[in-house]
Parts: C-alpha cells; structure tokens; sequence
C-alpha cells in the first residue's frame, strides 16, 4: 500500500514529471469525483489507498495502473463514455504532442485547453484570417459560428456561451501575460456586417487598455514570412512546468510540449514581434477600423474599404 508520505522535494520532483495529458487525466479524475459528491478521504479509504496516492493522481503527478484506473473509475459510479474518455488519456504516451477531437463542437469545451490557459502565467498567440476566440464579441462570435450554417440555434448558444465563458480567465486577478498578433487582413474580413465589426473593434480598443494584455496588429504590408501562415499559441506555467503550445484545425487541436518544437514556436513568437506593430501603434489601427465601419448608416453595405 502507498503511505502517501511526501516532502517539498518530493512535490517538486513530481511536478517536473507532470504533463499536459497527465495534467489533463488528474483533471478528468478530480472532476468524476466532484460529480459523484465524494471526499477524496473517503474515497482512498475505501479502496485501501492512502490520500497521497489518491492526490498524486488528480494533480497528475503520479502514474497508475489500468487496475487503479478501473477501480477508482468503478468506486465514482462513472458513465461508460466518461469512463471510455479517461482510460484512452491514461492509455496515450508521452511523447510530445497529442490530439484532442472537437467531437462536433469547438475547442472550447476541450477540458485540456481550459486547464492550462486558466493556470498559464505567459501567452502569446497568433490569429491570420480572424479575431482570436479568446477575443471576440459575442456577436462576432455568434457570427462566425453560425457561418458553418449546421448547427441549430439552441446548439449556437451553447457554443457561443463556452466561448463567451473562456474568456474570464483573461480580466481575472490571476490573467496571465498575455500577448496576441492579429494579422490586419482579420480586421477588413467584415465578418456578421459592419455592426459586429464596429462593435468588435471598439472591443479591442478596449482591450488594448488592459494591464497585462497587449494585442499588436501585423500589417497587410508586412510581407509573406513563414511565421504568418499558420495559427498558435504558446502558453508558459509557473516552474517547472514546461511551456505547452497549441494548434488547432477545423475538427481538433493539436497540443505540444517536446522541447525542440516549442523552440519552434518560439522563434515563431519572436518573428511576429518584429513584424507587428507596437500595443499604441495597433490600438490606432482598431480605431480606424472602428470608425470605417461606422462611417455609413447602412453598416451592412459591401464597400468596408
């Protein structure tokens, strides 16, 4: 049996040993007894585990067996898709990246994503063709989901709400440093009209006065290099956990923390900052946009130029 004795060091040691799917499998784990309305006390007892063991796994410190999983998951009274979903992320290896699926939504309801932005200390981010989610109005929002044109409305206003939702940890007394380049070809894309693009650029310049977030606009004219093709963002945590990046496609986001990937991301991260313009620079930019938009009284018109 696991004493579930521990120090400080030990703490620490099992800290550098945490990933972001380890991470992600203790939350799952955390949250399967929340929802049971059980005391981790209570749970370790009767299965004849110490508290410690019982901790190290919700914290994602400790790795266990499929039969640890399976009991655990069998004491808390787990749905078959609940349990299905943990025993995959404990079944994954580490090896530097890994998938998570939309599932028919967005990335918002991704339990991994939400975890680590509202536990990051640095962002950085990067958006070509439209507003960054962590950004975007709820009219923005609502328009751009309503774009794919398939979801019915009820199923619209639950993904607008997470989007919405995510957003807190941003405005929140523990927001992280964060820094987001949106290229200028999002703020003439003229997404929902020119009443939610007006609305959305007020929002930004609102934004822009925010403490510990910067937004910095990369102009049209600032040339093909590589680092604007695609989006990301690179997230950093307190030590020693390591930095995690993410990607994210149509139906699923890719997550990366291997070490010669994130220095990737990195250098990706420096290039826009000597491409965009500074945080005064680009708040001058969504002004003007703001008041492009709301130059006519007809702010659905076609000519935003």
């Amino acid at each position: 049996m696991d004493t579930g004795t521990g120090t400080a060091a030990d703490t620490e040691h099992y800290a550098r040993l945490t990933t972001a799917r380890s991470r992600e499998l203790g939350q799952e784990l955390h949250l399967a007894r929340k929802r049971a309305n059980l005391k981790a006390t209570v749970v370790a007892e009767e299965l004849g585990w110490s508290a410690g063991k019982l901790s190290k796994m919700e914290n994602g410190w400790r790795a266990a067996s499929s039969w640890d999983y399976g009991t655990l998951l069998g004491k808390l009274g787990v749905d078959r898709l609940t349990r299905e979903r943990i025993q995959r992320i404990a079944s994954e290896q580490d090896i530097g990246h890994f998938i998570r699926a939309h599932e028919g939504r967005l990335s918002d309801n991704l339990l991994c994503l939400v975890i680590h932005e509202r536990s990051a200390v640095t962002m950085d981010a990067y958006e070509p063709m439209v507003i960054p989610g962590l950004l975007q109005t709820e009219g923005y929002a609502r328009a751009m989901i309503g774009l794919a044109g398939e979801d019915p409305p009820a199923e619209i206003d639950f993904l607008v709400g997470a989007r919405i939702e995510r957003q807190s940890f941003l405005s929140g007394t523990r927001a992280p440093e964060a820094v987001f380049y949106i290229h200028e070809a999002a703020l003439r894309a003229g997404v929902g009209g020119r009443q939610v693009m007006h609305d959305q650029m007020m929002r930004l310049v609102f934004m822009s006065e925010w403490a510990r977030l910067s937004l910095r606009v990369i102009p049209s004219g600032s040339g093909g290099h590589p680092a604007l093709r695609g989006p990301f963002s690179l997230m950093g945590f307190a030590q020693p956990v390591k930095p995690v990046a993410y990607a994210e496609t149509d139906s699923a986001t890719l997550f990366i923390e291997e070490e010669r990937a994130i220095r990737t991301y990195e250098r990706k991260r420096k290039a826009l900052a000597a491409l965009a313009l500074d945080a005064e620079q680009s708040r001058s930019v969504f002004a003007h946009w703001a008041g492009v938009y709301d130059r006519r009284e007809d702010r659905d018109g076609p000519d935003l130029a």
